[in-house]
């Protein structure tokens, strides 16, 4: 049995934790904040059986789409003052991990 932990945008999760539940998936979805842009995310939970992880890691794919955002960025100039531009990052995707679990039951 795997675990996965797949931390996605909040605007892809609804989609992606949908496809996922039509697909026979259980996930657990947890509000969490990235620390490089301090953006709210989604960390999906999912349990399941080894063959099946490549079928799930396919349908976060599927509903993970990178793209690109406007981020305001400040930069120190010689005289000590500050200004903010805009920076151009790229969002969105996912990233997952899985896990082995030594032991799952449901009590």
């Amino acid at each position: 049995m795997k675990l996965i932990l797949a931390i996605l945008s909040n605007d892809d999760s609804p989609v992606a934790s949908n496809a996922l539940n039509k697909n026979g998936f259980s996930v657990t979805k947890l509000a969490t904040t990235g620390g490089f842009l301090r953006a709210g995310n989604t960390t999906l939970i999912i349990g399941c059986e080894d063959e099946k992880v490549e079928a799930a890691i396919d349908i976060i794919k599927e509903y993970s789409s990178k793209r690109t955002e406007i981020v305001p960025s400040t930069a120190s100039y010689d005289i000590g003052r500050y200004a903010s531009f805009p920076v151009e990052v790229t969002v969105g995707g996912a990233t997952i991990f899985v896990l082995d679990v030594a032991q799952f039951l449901k009590v």
